[in-house]
């Protein structure tokens, strides 16, 4: 695989715990982490601190020209702009997730992204998550892998992160917006949220977070080690 970067896909539904899992598994390959819901959720977060309502396209994508996302790694860790500015911890709101989930069903975001999301993965050793990643933004790449978990499970550790924020949540709503996302997900028209044919299942529901990081570990070096053989 010399000559060119690896790519290591990873798709999976809302709180799945993609982006914490992803993350450690890159740190144990030396590969950057490429977190593109972020992307998205810049995209709702500019949208929605304008007061334009995110599920309108056309509102949405007349916004577009006006930002400039970027996605930088400063002491190891990725960090999210927008047109200059760190909004790294204001995009990770509720209210900022489901715009997220609304904006990337709009056929222009997409589009609009896609292009940055491919020349990180060309120029770099990834390991990308998103919700079509495997399917869409990097269908060649070196392993796909679906990561997921119940919806319950997903909830119970969504509310346990906002609790720590020191947000106030109900477990129902939290339980609630992951149904949701869920179903806007799989059900949008463009690039729905599904598993690739050649991706392998990872289900955590019953692994804690050191399970599921070597869960993904041990498919990623079996999926390398098989394609040097």
């Amino acid at each position: 695989m010399s000559g060119k970067s690896i790519n290591i896909a990873i798709d999976g539904p809302a709180g799945a715990g993609k982006s914490t899992i992803a993350k450690a598994a890159a740190k144990a390959f030396g590969f950057i982490y490429v977190d593109t819901g972020a992307l998205y959720r810049a995209v709702a977060y500019y949208a929605l601190s304008r007061g334009r309502d995110v599920s309108n396209a056309e509102a949405v994508e007349s916004l577009l020209r006006d930002i400039t996302p970027e996605l930088k790694y400063m002491n190891g860790e990725q960090r999210v702009f927008l047109n200059g500015e760190d909004v790294s911890d204001k995009i990770r709101t509720p209210e900022v997730s489901m715009g997220a989930s609304a904006v990337s069903a709009i056929p222009r975001v997409r589009d609009f992204l896609f292009d940055l999301q491919k020349k990180i993965a060309a120029e770099n050793n990834v390991v990308m998550d998103g919700r079509d990643i495997g399917t869409v933004v990097l269908p060649d790449a070196d392993v796909k892998i679906f990561l997921t978990a119940s919806p319950e499970e997903r909830a119970r550790r969504r509310h346990k992160e906002l609790t720590e924020k020191g947000q106030t949540v109900a477990f129902e709503e939290v339980l609630e917006d992951v149904n949701r996302r869920d179903y806007n997900d799989i059900h949008r028209d463009i690039a729905p949220l599904k598993q690739a044919e050649d991706a392998v299942l990872c289900d955590t529901t019953d692994a804690d977070l050191q399970g599921a990081v070597d869960m993904l570990v041990n498919i990623i070096s079996g999926k390398l080690n098989a394609k040097e053989c």
